[in-house]
């Protein structure tokens, strides 16, 4: 009996995949004569900006009104030789092998990814152990910390 009821299910294959019924839509066929509803014009109306190839206006257009991005005044100033440092916390530096702390440890032990990167270490988390710590600007509270901990901070 059971295998009567298994054979009337049809096995669902690559091959008998079909989307569900409703979910999918013939796509809009424009310009194909008047009977499709869309012919002649192709739903663009008569003549004017929008009717045109490539048709479309700016995000800032404003209908030919000057837009605001023309209508306020330029403010502030952006330094093209801004440096911003890669911060590290004192807690990521138990990743670091021996008790040196150099850019070079850092790229080894995957903390950054150049050495010739700009880096700073701050004083979020504890120094697990002595570190001495070579050519890195430390925060004030990183080097309290380090020192506390029987470590160093060399310029």
């Amino acid at each position: 009996m059971a295998k009567a009821k298994e054979a009337a299910t049809p096995s669902v294959t690559l091959s008998t995949l079909k989307p569900a019924a409703g979910s999918t839509q013939s796509r809009k066929r424009l310009g194909r004569g008047p009977g499709s509803g869309l012919g002649k014009t192709s739903g663009k109306g008569h003549k004017g900006h929008k009717a045109r190839t490539g048709g479309s206006t700016n995000p800032g257009f404003e209908g030919g009104q000057m837009p605001m991005y023309r209508r306020l005044p330029k403010r502030g100033f952006t330094n093209p030789f801004k440096v911003t440092a890669v911060p590290i916390n004192l807690a990521r530096l138990t990743a670091v092998a021996g008790g040196d702390v150099t850019p070079e440890a850092l790229v080894a032990a995957g903390l950054i990814s150049n050495a010739e990167q700009a880096i700073k270490i701050l004083g979020t988390g504890e120094a697990a152990r002595a570190y001495t710590v070579r050519g890195i600007p430390v925060s004030a509270s990183a080097r309290a910390k380090i020192e506390a901990a029987g470590g160093s901070v060399e310029a």
